[in-house]
């Protein structure tokens, strides 16, 4: 394949070439919005002096430094997560932006501190993915009063301490996840759900939402007993399988949190497809064939690009003008996925 040329460049940016060689040499002064223009367009096609152009444009920027600690790093719904505050840093407007992201394989309050105030002594503000203990809490308040702020992200914790949350209402997302149980099942009967840890509130919210739906406008339906599956998939297809064996009139399944994969593997092993309203979170590789498939119903999905952007940008604003004093909450719009529209 021919590597693009100055020449594909102005093209692609809409500039001439000798406009493109002041950005490249810093030779003469350029509008900001036509060298980010000239650098956008050089990400697209692949220039080969992408990094100088980078260069050239940020050089008058501030230098920030933000750090991220998601949950499962081997889940494709972190990978995709990661990639998007990859992204969203190499984007920020207003600053040059290093980002620096690590995974939890364990939600104990003392690994994620731990990993925490590592961030924190190379970072100057954390975006966090973290179940609500007293000890992550502690840990917040300590790094806030240190100057660094720290966001929730998805799930959130630390009320009153972190800087802010940013994600989904929860709340919404049950609520919505039981209305389309209630449509898509073809009988009223049992349904599970699971939660990763009740120590996540966002799991707790979505549980919240999903039952008084439920109690609200289908008490015709029965919601078993929540499950604790810890976000794993061995857990809930193990669960699945008895649940299946153990409540014959089993008529839709609600994973709050992860650990879907589990729930649809057991259901495509049981032949299972198209009989039961299964509602999951995010669409990854595994959720999308679900939902060709006709094991899953529908998923409800965050939008991590949006989030990323969102949280780069709360991030970069706190640095400059500091931590708010009354913590807010970002809401952002979710998706539903169906077979239809995938």
């Amino acid at each position: 394949m021919r590597r693009p040329t100055i020449a594909d460049l102005a093209k692609a940016s809409g500039v001439s070439v000798a406009t493109i060689d002041r950005v490249l040499n810093g030779r003469h002064r350029v509008r900001e919005e036509t060298a980010r223009r000239v650098y956008d367009a050089a990400q697209a096609i692949g220039y080969h002096a992408v990094g100088l152009l980078r260069q050239r444009v940020f050089e008058d920027l501030p230098h920030y430094r933000l750090g991220f600690l998601l949950q499962k790093g081997d889940q494709a719904f972190y990978q995709n997560l990661s990639a998007a505050f990859t992204d969203a840093c190499s984007k920020a407007e207003r600053a040059r932006v290093t980002c620096q992201i690590d995974f939890t394989g364990t939600s104990t309050p003392a690994i994620i501190g731990e990993k925490l105030r590592a961030l924190a002594a190379r970072n100057q503000a954390i975006g966090l993915v973290a179940p609500d203990y007293p000890g992550v809490s502690a840990v917040v308040e300590e790094l806030r009063e240190r100057g660094i702020a720290v966001f929730s992200l998805l799930s959130d914790f630390a009320a009153g301490v972190r800087a802010g949350y940013i994600g989904l209402n929860n709340r919404k997302v049950g609520r919505t996840a039981a209305w389309i149980v209630t449509k898509a099942a073809r009988r009223p009967g049992k349904i599970a759900c699971f939660v990763g840890s009740h120590r996540f509130q966002g799991h707790e919210m979505r549980e919240i939402g999903f039952r008084s739906y439920f109690r609200e406008n289908a008490p015709e339906f029965e919601v078993l007993e929540t499950m604790v599956n810890l976000d794993t998939s061995e857990i809930t297809h193990e669960a699945t399988i008895n649940l299946l064996q153990q409540h014959k009139d089993l008529v839709g399944l609600y994973p709050c949190g992860g650990g879907m994969e589990g729930a649809i593997a057991a259901l495509r092993e049981e032949g299972r497809a198209g009989e039961l309203a299964v509602v999951v979170n995010e669409l990854t590789q595994e959720s999308r064939q679900a939902l060709v498939d006709e094991i899953a119903t529908a998923a409800i999905s965050t939008p991590v690009a949006q989030l990323a952007a969102e949280a780069v940008r709360l991030m970069i604003a706190v640095i400059e003008e500091g931590q708010p004093d009354v913590p807010g909450q970002t809401f952002l719009p979710f998706d539903i996925f169906i077979s239809e529209n995938i």
